[in-house]
């Protein structure tokens, strides 16, 4: 993740943080947003950390919506990849279509070609309060 979207996830945190930061902890119920540790005689409830947060919005569509922050990771095919290669890594002066074409046809070989050519496999997009901002890893 680029410092763009680090910063998105940081004030969607924060935002939780203070929408929940006055619950008696152990009044609530709401296990969206409370985890329960210990043994249950001498259990202590705490908020969700940022990285339990973060993973939550990623996989609960319900969690997410909830907080305003749309987290979505997907892996690129290999017509995305050789899209990016083209705009962005094509240092080598390749001009597109010319690279012999029978081994194009299969997506294992042109997947470890664009690997080897360190190019991104996934596409991240976060969106929080109408700010989207993608990122290829």
């Amino acid at each position: 993740m680029n410092n763009e979207q680090q910063e998105l996830l940081d004030e969607a945190y924060k935002n939780f943080i203070d929408k929940t930061k006055r619950l008696n902890l152990y009044l609530e119920i709401n296990k969206d947003i409370i985890v329960v540790e210990g043994p249950v005689y001498n259990a202590t409830p705490r908020l969700l950390i940022k990285e339990e947060f973060i993973n939550k919005c990623k996989t609960d569509s319900e969690f997410s919506e909830r907080w305003g922050l749309k987290i979505e990771e997907r892996e690129l095919s290999r017509k995305e990849r050789s899209d990016y290669y083209y705009k962005h890594g094509n240092s080598e002066g390749i001009v597109e279509g010319s690279l012999d074409r029978p081994i194009w046809e299969e997506d294992d070989v042109a997947h470890k070609w664009y690997d080897d050519k360190n190019i991104p496999t996934k596409l991240i997009t976060i969106t929080y309060k109408d700010k989207t901002i993608e990122s290829y890893e």
